[in-house]
């Protein structure tokens, strides 16, 4: 107790959110604290196209995102689920591009949570069907960003914010968030 009579607050929770591309991978670091007030911390978008070769871009994928995680320190991950992509070879790059960045951070010891893009549309905006202008202007909203945000980066906040608001959620009604999952 502090000399307020209240239980002292607990440290923020940092989580890392991720959206996973061949070409760019969106990289964005939230605080969420009890509360649930937000509060932005970190964003990029990982520009992985100009690398000589494919293999070389899943390493810099996997390299940068652990040099990011050993700088800010996040203690939570989400991640975007993989859709089904008309284009075969693309939807294995995505595939291959999600599974570097996964590794990097389970290789740091933290847990990964996923989401569909509908789930993080609709936690964001409101809508499963939302527009990356939408997801890109609340975001601003809800971080208090000024400017545009580079739409890689401002998905992988939104994805962030969909983990913090999820898991506060299943927090407050003492639902696990795999006992939850298997409802879907």
């Amino acid at each position: 107790m502090t000399g307020s009579g209240l239980p002292p607050a607990r440290p923020a929770t940092r989580i890392l959110g991720i959206d996973p591309g061949s070409q760019r991978t969106g990289v964005g670091i939230i605080d969420v604290d009890e509360r649930g007030k937000l509060v932005h911390v970190f964003h990029q978008a990982l520009v992985v196209g100009n690398e000589d070769s494919f293999p070389l871009r899943l390493k810099r994928i996997f390299d940068d995102l652990c040099d990011i995680i050993a700088a800010h320190r996040p203690t939570e991950c989400a991640i975007e689920r993989v859709f089904m992509a008309r284009n075969a070879d693309s939807a294995l790059k995505l595939g291959q591009a999600r599974g570097a960045a996964i590794c990097a951070v389970v290789s740091q010891g933290i847990a990964v949570h996923e989401y569909a893009a509908s789930e993080v549309k609709q936690s964001v905006v409101g809508s499963g069907r939302g527009d990356k202008t939408q997801v890109q202007h609340m975001i601003g909203v809800l971080l208090g960003l000024k400017g545009p945000l580079q739409a890689d980066a401002a998905d992988a906040l939104a994805i962030a914010v969909t983990h913090a608001h999820t898991r506060s959620s299943l927090s407050r009604v003492g639902i696990p968030r795999a006992a939850w999952r298997r409802g879907r």
